[in-house]
């Protein structure tokens, strides 16, 4: 590519963005949701954190896990259940890591 081909594409996608991220602003009139947005937009937080969270414990390598000695399930297990017990998020974190050091380091895993 070009210089100029290159500015221009700079220049095309950064208006894009502009006119992308103000197009609500644009009108008015607030813009009703139907209630079928808000109910998928309610979910939408969930979903992303499954869609990263979920091959980083199923899979390895870009494979499925095989085997279950894995600490990471485990370590799942640990952390989903202190969540669903103290609904703490930091405390979570900690046993979900704890569980899983304490497996790769104290048992080889």
């Amino acid at each position: 590519m070009s210089d100029a081909e290159v500015w221009a594409t700079i220049a095309g996608l950064a208006a894009i963005s502009v006119v992308a991220r103000s197009f609500f602003m644009i009108s008015n009139e607030p813009w009703p949701l139907p209630g079928w947005a808000r109910a998928v937009l309610k979910v939408a937080p969930l979903a992303v954190l499954v869609a990263v969270i979920a091959p980083e414990v199923f899979m390895t390598q870009g494979e499925i896990i095989a085997t279950w000695r894995d600490p990471r399930w485990p370590a799942v297990l640990a952390a989903s259940g202190y969540f669903f017990w103290r609904r703490g998020i930091l405390g979570t974190i900690l046993v979900g890591m704890t569980v899983m050091l304490l497996l790769k380091l104290g048992l080889g895993w």
